[in-house]
């Protein structure tokens, strides 16, 4: 091996260290990007590694130098992503790394954000050694932030409990409980890490849910949000009972909701945020939703808890990035059962939306699947 191989396989090792850090900001630093990063002495050795930690406060490059202080000087600095440039809630990581003395900086990641982008660039013309590496774990843990850069969409996780034969529910609608009580504390564990969590009406007569993490540590408070085109929720429903608990959107026709006046200013008047859709082709747009709920209410991640009508029209729309599969050891073998998805029909297998398989985890007797979705971009943390 090479002196150069040896020193790309050691940067490789750090990044990953940087990486692993970083993930433990998810649910603390939404809407900012999730960032770790290493620093190393003239030695070689790591003297210290940190995460950014909640929105608002210091980036991880800050973290680090001020930790570590005089060790950095003339030592690397390996970071997810690339330093930012601008003043923003926090000062420029850039000219922290200046003042540190630090002489080469490896990124895994480029900064998509035209405000804070070209830091490796205005380190190099400092004088400093920059490296960027196409580092997937860094990429990774970046996605969600790119993704609403990129697009103005919130990351998308669409979250079910199949039987081994691929249904939600009996076909008289009975699905409690098809996972395990394991598998649902990771849910509700989940929950306590994103912005919204989004359902449909028919999910709601159904089940009366909550939606709320209600089993861990909650790191925020996420939004619940209802796709309700005719107004169809119940006075007595859950979700209006728990307004204290959580917000809650509802999102209705404009039909509906000029048609009936006196329903939307009772659920206005209770503090339900309730938002008119144009319909397209007949169906509420989900697309203008998830624009609203990033533009209005600063989501950069929504979690679907729904059943097969609200999240076919989430795939046939190309909205959904992630899916969170929990497969649990029960057969129903029957046909009329309720099945993952409609609104499609393939004309052969290659004609389906293809997966990418993540990672794989087992929960006592279920197994989680973790998969990427090719209509979605980019890849999950």
């Amino acid at each position: 091996m090479t002196i150069a191989q040896a020193t790309m396989e050691v940067d490789a090792l750090l990044l990953d260290r940087a990486a692993r850090r970083g993930l433990r900001g998810h649910g603390h630093v939404e809407p900012n990007p999730m960032v770790g990063c290493v620093g190393v002495d003239t030695e070689g050795h790591v003297v210290g590694e940190r995460h950014h930690r909640i929105v608002g406060g210091p980036h991880a490059e800050r973290l680090l130098i001020e930790s570590c202080g005089h060790r950095l000087r003339n030592g690397t600095l390996y970071t997810t992503l690339e330093p930012c440039t601008h003043q923003g809630r926090t000062p420029p990581c850039t000219e922290a790394i200046l003042e540190a003395g630090i002489r080469r900086v490896v990124i895994g990641c480029l900064d998509p954000n035209p405000e804070a982008c070209g830091g490796a660039d205005l380190l190099r013309s400092a004088g400093l050694d920059v490296e960027i590496i196409e580092h997937q774990p860094s990429q990774a843990l970046s996605a969600i932030f790119r993704h609403r850069v990129t697009t103005g969409l919130p990351w998308v996780i669409a979250k079910w409990a199949q039987t081994l034969d691929g249904r939600l529910a009996t076909r008289s609608g009975h699905s409690q409980w098809i996972s395990s009580a394991r598998s649902r504390r990771l849910v509700h564990r989940q929950r306590g890490r994103v912005d919204a969590i989004l359902t449909g009406i028919g999910t709601v007569l159904a089940d009366d849910p909550r939606l709320t993490a209600r089993d861990g540590r909650r790191r925020r408070t996420a939004r619940r949000v209802v796709v309700d085109p005719d107004l169809r929720i119940p006075r007595d429903a859950a979700l209006l009972q728990t307004l204290g608990d959580a917000p809650l959107t509802i999102a209705c026709s404009d039909s509906s909701h000029a048609g009936k006046p006196d329903r939307v200013t009772e659920l206005a008047g209770a503090g339900v945020d309730v938002l008119p859709l144009p319909p397209v082709e007949g169906r509420l747009s989900m697309a203008n939703l998830l624009v609203h709920l990033s533009g209005v209410h600063n989501c950069s991640t929504v979690l679907v808890e729904s059943g097969p009508g609200l999240f076919g029209s989430l795939m046939q729309e190309g909205l959904v990035n992630e899916a969170m599969v929990f497969v649990a050891p029960i057969l129903l073998g029957d046909g009329e059962a309720m099945p993952v998805l409609t609104g499609f029909a393939p004309g052969t297998i290659a004609d389906g939306d293809s997966m990418t398989l993540r990672s794989m985890h087992r929960r006592d007797d279920d197994v989680l699947l973790r998969y990427g979705v090719s209509t979605g971009a980019g890849t999950s943390p």
